[in-house]
């Protein structure tokens, strides 16, 4: 998704910082303290798991454990899956062997967590919603969101399945939930609102769902204005404007808007609506827009946050007050002439009377 800054000169060293996607946004490496990194065979990689001291206990109990689980019984998959918590993702396959699975378990492990199951009773297909053997199920404990994929399980299909459920069907925007956009290649269908709480956020996010469902190649977001503000005006959308807006956004620096439907009605049917907004996105009837650029003070808080903000403001008017006291003003010098013809400097301010030590004629 993003790649860039709107000014490389105003952060010339942050831009290393920056993730290529959702630069603008977050930073992949340090960028606060503390920072959690994980070394996985000595390669490094960013901590995307809880900060709570037990939840944290949980996760890297988790993340040496095999790549994928081998689950023997029903008791070992509600083991598991409780296990697992809630801020990741789970896959298990359900009759699937191992050998299918391993290398995504193993490419994706910060990501999910992946699983087989040798059997597959009648309460556990009742529990988790399929019918039928082999079957790979996904879930999202913290979004309540569940699918099935039947195959086929060759050809790069089931890795599609696995990357394609790592985010919910419609996802919040906020400062945490963007971190987990860097790696997605997708386009977002991006609906912004007044507040996220509203009572008519239920059947908007409905037909979200809905659209959801059927546009797997895209990724569908929603954000508050009250919210997150800034993330919001980056898009012109702010409260004094007509919302729901909707765009689709690249992730970097521009959004399209489709032509006649850059808003969604409340006095229309939600799913029509979006469903037509789709149509001519598919169909090109669309106007790109660049995004606003945060400000200066705005990326910087984003980035390191304000407590780091008032710390180096501090430091650098510090400097600049000790810099300034300590610099003494050297007297000018002026040049004039000699007698013997050869230029000559004295202090300005002096005469070219003699001196008690100037030779007399």
């Amino acid at each position: 998704m993003a790649r860039s800054l709107r000014s490389d000169r105003a952060l010339p060293e942050a831009r290393s910082l920056l993730s290529p996607k959702l630069g603008r946004y977050v930073a992949t490496e340090l960028r606060a303290f503390p920072t959690l990194m994980l070394y996985n065979h000595g390669v490094p990689m960013e901590y995307y798991g809880p900060r709570k001291a037990d939840l944290l206990v949980r996760y890297l109990k988790k993340f040496v454990a095999p790549d994928v689980a081998v689950l023997e019984s029903n008791s070992h998959v509600k083991d598991f899956v409780e296990d697992s918590g809630t801020s990741f993702p789970v896959f298990i396959g359900f009759g699937l062997n191992q050998s299918l699975i391993s290398g995504l378990g193993r490419k994706y492990k910060k990501k999910a967590w992946f699983a087989v199951a040798k059997d597959a009773s009648e309460d556990v297909m009742v529990s988790y919603d399929f019918d039928k053997a082999p079957a790979l199920v996904a879930q999202h404990p913290a979004y309540n969101e569940h699918s099935v994929f039947y195959g086929p399980f060759e050809d790069g299909f089931l890795e599609e399945f696995v990357k394609q459920n790592f985010l919910p069907l419609i996802l919040p925007i906020n400062h945490d939930t963007l971190k987990l956009l860097k790696d997605d290649e997708r386009k977002m269908v991006l609906t912004i609102v007044e507040d996220e709480t509203h009572e008519s956020m239920g059947k908007l996010i409905k037909a979200l769902r809905a659209a959801a469902h059927a546009n797997r190649d895209l990724v569908f977001g929603y954000v508050g204005v009250e919210q997150f503000e800034e993330f919001a005006d980056s898009f012109h959308a702010d409260k004094k404007a007509k919302l729901p807006k909707i765009v689709v956004w690249d992730g970097d620096e521009e959004y399209e808007q489709v032509n006649g439907i850059e808003t969604v009605s409340h006095e229309e049917d939600h799913l029509t609506q979006v469903s037509r907004f789709l149509e001519g996105y598919r169909e090109g009837k669309t106007e790109k827009k660049r995004i606003k650029g945060p400000s200066f003070m705005g990326f910087i808080n984003s980035m390191i946050g304000i407590r780091s903000v008032y710390i180096i403001v501090f430091l650098v008017a510090v400097i600049m007050m000790l810099r300034s006291l300590g610099q003494v003003e050297e007297p000018a010098r002026v040049r004039t002439a000699a007698s013997d013809g050869q230029a000559t400097s004295v202090l300005e301010g002096e005469t070219s009377e003699h001196k008690p030590r100037d030779k007399e004629d």
